[in-house]
């Protein structure tokens, strides 16, 4: 069982920055797409950005491309969200998850991953 464990939310102002971190018990090359995963209180679980942790290839949600940044260290088994010019849409609980293989076509879909942190809260005003 893959534990991951987020950090990093809390309250920013309209366009500031967060940066969330994401560390997994298991070394990566266990679990090769990683990924973060938001939901606002009324809506459905969204992809923001996965990472193949083999390759460093990254996929990032079009409507946050340029503003969001996903990036890893696979020295720590550890998953970077760079959150920038944040607006209060982007207020929601934030998600890593885990899942084996390459992330392709799949990395925005939450029921293919089977490992999941349990959320930090971002917040914007």
């Amino acid at each position: 069982h893959v534990q991951l464990v987020e950090s990093g939310g809390g309250s920013a102002q309209a366009g500031g920055t967060l940066g969330l971190t994401c560390t997994s018990s298991a070394y990566f090359y266990e679990m090769n797409c990683m990924a973060w995963f938001r939901q606002a209180p009324g809506k459905d679980r969204e992809g923001v950005a996965s990472i193949y942790v083999g390759s460093g290839r990254t996929y990032v949600a079009d409507s946050l491309r340029g503003r969001f940044t996903i990036s890893r260290d696979n020295a720590k088994n550890t998953v970077y969200l760079q959150m920038n010019s944040l607006s209060p849409e982007d207020t929601a609980m934030y998600y890593c998850a885990a899942a084996p293989g390459l992330c392709g076509g799949r990395w925005s879909r939450a029921s293919e991953f089977f490992s999941w942190g349990q959320g930090t809260q971002v917040t914007v005003s």
